[in-house]
């Protein structure tokens, strides 16, 4: 069921994009009189699923879910139909049409998937808000779960003060992502602010760990269950929450595995609240420092009503929504740029992070979430509109470039060579599809 649910997640979303980049072509195509021999959702090779023919234009869905397209008469593209190129051009087509008009055809398709996620921030603005934590209520600092972090100089109970010179005002996830692409971190440990400068090949060695965590909130210990061999079964039960042990305060479950370590073998006292009420138990700590315990996870209310946080939503009107939902947009578009970056600046080693198509299937909960959905497909939005931007040949990008270049020099590029520069995009592409693809299947086998 839960593979059904990622699987359907995964399937919308890339058809929404799908079809709305074709549309972004097709829409401008039509409105300058261009031809268009096909409208496809998926790839049909050889054969299709599903299509219907209506005026001109034939309609369908593919078996290859790759991508899809549009067929527009005269145009060098994925098709290279070159027999109908060699015909003499016809007004109908691509080719006959003067170079703005063709420059807006191609830049139809990432002008709609920049305003889908801009419209997707407005619309998750104005629906959910903005939920957050004040950074000031993040009293006892963040839990590092990373050992590269703290390798570099980050350690659980640092508050984070600053990142790349940003102040933190909010803690929220994007902070994570924040503090992955960062130079330099500022914290503030035991009252002194000390700067941490991470490595430049950090983004590498994140990549390279088994636990793709960095920080998030430090949380209680809350029973959720046992080992089959646990010895505390009797003496604990499921949501206690650890109170402090021999004396020693235990508020948070990151301080469990030092604490526990220390008493390998032997019996303690722990004080745990049960109800609403101080309890003590007698507990055994096995020799590995472990209870046997599974910590559960906590839900934000729970976690308010607790009183280790204060989580904030703050709700918008429908035109105040506006101008927030294109920051967001604006804000996801820079962070995708400087990922893009880094992952062509080979020190830092980003390009171990690139995957395909299981990778954004991963992305997905195994439960349904509107929220979350929308979140994704607006990311996803903003990187195949940029990435259909680079000046790779056989992309949309690779036809403006070409287009400008005819623009501003007044030499069309003759058919001939945009035969070969559309066939050295495709090497291009097909390459970057496999290395993609297979880090995914790499990552698969060795299992990170």
């Amino acid at each position: 069921m839960e593979i059904a649910i990622k699987l359907s997640q995964f399937l919308l979303s890339l058809s929404i994009l799908i079809i709305l980049h074709e549309l972004g072509h097709f829409i401008p195509a039509k409105l300058f009189k261009t031809r268009v021999e096909k409208f496809y959702l998926f790839f049909d090779i050889k054969y299709s699923l599903l299509k219907k023919k209506i005026g001109e234009t034939e309609y369908g869905i593919g078996w290859l879910p790759l991508g899809g397209y549009v067929k527009i008469s005269g145009m060098i593209d994925e098709s290279m139909d070159t027999e109908q190129m060699a015909q003499e051009p016809q007004p109908w087509e691509f080719r006959s049409k003067p170079a703005w008009q063709r420059l807006i055809i191609m830049l139809g398709g990432v002008t709609v998937n920049f305003i889908l996620a801009f419209l997707i921030y407005i619309g998750m603005t104005f629906f959910y808000g903005e939920k957050y934590i004040n950074n000031s209520n993040v009293k006892d600092g963040v839990w590092v779960h990373n050992q590269e972090l703290e390798k570099a100089g980050i350690q659980t109970g640092d508050k984070l003060v600053a990142i790349d010179g940003k102040p933190v005002e909010k803690f929220e996830p994007s902070v994570n992502m924040e503090v992955l692409m960062a130079k330099t971190v500022v914290v503030n440990r035991n009252g002194q602010e000390k700067t941490i400068n991470l490595p430049n090949n950090f983004i590498g060695k994140f990549i390279d760990q088994d636990k793709k965590g960095l920080i998030g909130l430090r949380l209680p210990f809350v029973v959720a269950g046992f080992a089959e061999d646990s010895p505390n079964k009797e003496q604990l039960k499921p949501k206690d929450i650890f109170v402090s042990v021999n004396g020693q305060q235990l508020k948070y479950f990151d301080q469990s595995k030092a604490l526990f370590a220390a008493y390998k073998g032997k019996k303690v006292s722990a004080i745990v609240m049960r109800n609403g009420k101080e309890t003590p138990v007698s507990l055994s700590v096995n020799q590995e420092g472990k209870l046997g315990v599974a910590p559960a996870e906590i839900t934000e209310a729970n976690l308010e009503k607790l009183g280790y946080y204060k989580f904030n939503t703050e709700t918008f009107g429908f035109f105040e929504s506006i101008p927030i939902g294109i920051e967001k947009g604006f804000t996801q578009l820079e962070n995708y740029w400087k990922q893009l970056k880094l992952i062509f600046n080979p020190s830092t080693g980003a390009y171990k992070g690139v995957g395909g198509f299981h990778a954004i299937y991963n992305v997905f909960p195994d439960s349904w979430s509107w929220e979350i959905f929308w979140s994704i497909t607006a990311l996803l939005s903003i990187m195949l509109g940029v990435m259909n931007l680079l000046p790779i040949p056989a992309l949309d990008g690779g036809h403006v470039m070409f287009l400008l270049y005819e623009m501003i020099s007044g030499k069309k590029p003759s058919d001939k060579f945009m035969e070969k520069a559309q066939l050295v995009g495709f090497v291009l592409l097909i390459s970057l599809l496999l290395f993609a693809n297979g880090n995914d299947i790499y990552k698969a086998i060795v299992g990170k």
